[in-house]
């Protein structure tokens, strides 16, 4: 058996399954919800687990992110080792702030008024607003339940063509959305007739209990495209999904140009002028190059979860206390807090829109070089920032203070990022012959999409600066657009037509592929 020792004083004993991890297995025993595990990437050391006897040889990341005095004591990162019997204790979980906001209040909703629920699904976060009429009357975010299973959307899609998996992922969101609805007709003291429910291709086929083949493999391709309603349980209200564009171009996106194109998120400047590009930025990078009211170019590149503040070292969810931003100051670094600083034993972290606030105060301070390696530059207080950094592990980390470390490893997946996000961009913009100076403006979307300051991207390369001033920092648009699609018949009408607009590039199947991702791995800019 595993016999898992809690940090409450439980003892919880599961039955070995050599099928899964031994972080899932602890994950499904219900301990880690709200965790925000990199799941089987081996960074966030968040799974680390205590083996109290026979603990299994060390691996590499293990070395590099516990340390070889913990791994003495039997410390492991329990997403690298099977479930298999043992006798191991967790220590207190790490959970991510839950970060809901209220709007309206119960007095505002009356019963007569239909409730309705606006769902974002996804792949590392849920956000939601519940409406009465068209009165929003609450709203929040948190971990998509399924995170501790895989924590991009390939990694999620093994775990569904396990016996049961699929089955196991639909569970646990339709657990979520039953618990959201219940909330909603509670604060609007009427039942909830309606949901929109808008995800990406994969969380959308998993909630539907679709077959997933045709997105787990190549040559991949849609076998359901949206643009209906769908029962999603005999028990919740029928759900209205908006339309698949592409294998990895999902509901998020069209919702999300439903919201751009009809619902601008600048009120004052009116419906966006074409060209346009829309970005949304989450553990998929989805993109629509919108060339006039009848043509939409699309491209999808993977970028991992770290933009949404999981898989890096101290990558956490936006919630008080954790890390948004860096300022850089003549005394050397200064960190800004979502609310507030983190309260003592707090381990608040740092947010994804915070790592990519601090890489660039890196660059601009000569700290880091274009290819995102820690150098000693010239200037005083680029030697000041640069001498607080000491190997760890096999690895050059940078002390941030508070606990907190910037690794090497953690840079090298941040340039990743912003080669998919500049490789996507400049394939988009030679396809359609234009000149990145001739759009009118970049509404960027998802987990950057409400905090990122423009400046941090033009200067590590994910914009040419061109395009720095044209920035709309859009916020969650599949989430106003699942909201609008809900109580607007022309806007549904309008969303279902933009399929036979749209044309998707298969970036993944190109030839050169590889070669234009890798000459993008730099801190600037690539056309």
């Amino acid at each position: 058996m595993i016999r898992i020792a809690t940090s409450d004083g439980r003892v919880l004993e599961r039955v070995p399954d050599p099928q899964l991890t031994l972080a899932q297995a602890i994950f499904l025993a219900g301990l880690w919800d709200g965790v925000p595990l990199c799941a089987g990437l081996g960074k966030c050391g968040l799974c680390r687990v205590r083996f109290v006897q026979s603990a299994p040889p060390p691996r590499d990341e293990e070395l590099r992110r516990l340390g070889a005095e913990a791994l003495a004591q039997g410390w492991r990162l329990s997403c690298l080792h099977p479930a298999q019997a043992c006798d191991i204790e967790l220590p207190e979980p790490k959970r991510s702030g839950q970060a809901r906001q209220q709007s309206g209040s119960a007095g505002t909703a009356h019963a007569r008024d239909a409730a309705a629920l606006a769902v974002d699904l996804g792949t590392t976060s849920i956000h939601w607003t519940a409406l009465s009429g068209h009165e929003a009357i609450a709203s929040g975010q948190e971990l998509n339940p399924q995170m501790g299973l895989g924590s991009e959307v390939m990694s999620r899609l093994g775990f569904a063509a396990r016996p049961g998996g699929a089955d196991i992922l639909r569970g646990l969101v339709l657990d979520r959305l039953r618990q959201l609805v219940a909330a909603a007709e509670h604060k609007a003291k009427a039942p909830v007739s309606r949901l929109c429910v808008a995800g990406n291709s994969a969380m959308t086929c998993l909630l539907l209990g679709l077959p997933l083949e045709g997105l787990s493999r190549a040559p991949y391709h849609l076998e359901y495209t949206g643009g209906d309603e769908r029962e999603l349980a005999s028990d919740l209200p029928p759900a209205r999904i908006p339309p698949l564009l592409a294998p990895f171009v999902g509901a998020d996106i069209s919702a999300g140009l439903a919201a751009v194109s009809l619902e601008t998120t600048n009120p004052e400047s009116g419906s966006p002028r074409f060209p346009f590009l829309l970005a949304d930025l989450g553990t998929n990078g989805e993109f629509v190059l919108a060339l006039s009211p009848d043509e939409y170019l699309l491209a999808s590149v993977p970028m991992g979860p770290a933009l949404e503040g999981v898989g890096l070292r101290h990558g956490r969810t936006a919630a008080p206390g954790a890390v948004r931003a860096f300022a850089l100051t003549p005394a050397g670094l200064r960190p800004e807090y979502v609310e507030r600083p983190p309260q003592p034993g707090e381990d608040g972290g740092i947010t994804g829109v915070g790592y990519l606030s601090l890489a660039a105060a890196l660059l601009r301070a000569g700290a880091l070089d274009e290819s995102g390696r820690f150098v000693v530059p010239a200037t005083p207080l680029g030697r000041k920032i640069a001498g607080n950094t000491s190997e760890q592990g096999g690895e050059t980390v940078l002390d941030l203070g508070g606990g907190l470390g910037l690794p090497a490893s953690d840079v090298e997946e941040l340039v990743k990022v912003k080669a998919a996000f500049n490789l996507a961009l400049s394939r988009l913009l030679a396809e359609s012959g234009l000149r990145a100076g001739a759009l009118t403006a970049v509404f960027l979307a998802g987990a950057m999409g409400e905090h990122v300051d423009a400046r941090d991207l033009a200067a590590l390369g994910f914009l040419p600066e061109a395009l720095a001033g044209r920035l709309v920092r859009a916020g969650n648009t599949s989430l106003a657009g699942a909201r609008l699609l809900l109580n607007s018949p022309q806007a549904w009408d309008w969303v279902r037509a933009l399929p036979g607009k749209c044309r998707a590039l298969d970036l993944a199947s190109d030839s050169g592929f590889g070669s234009l991702y890798v000459e993008r791995m730099v801190l600037r800019h690539v056309p």
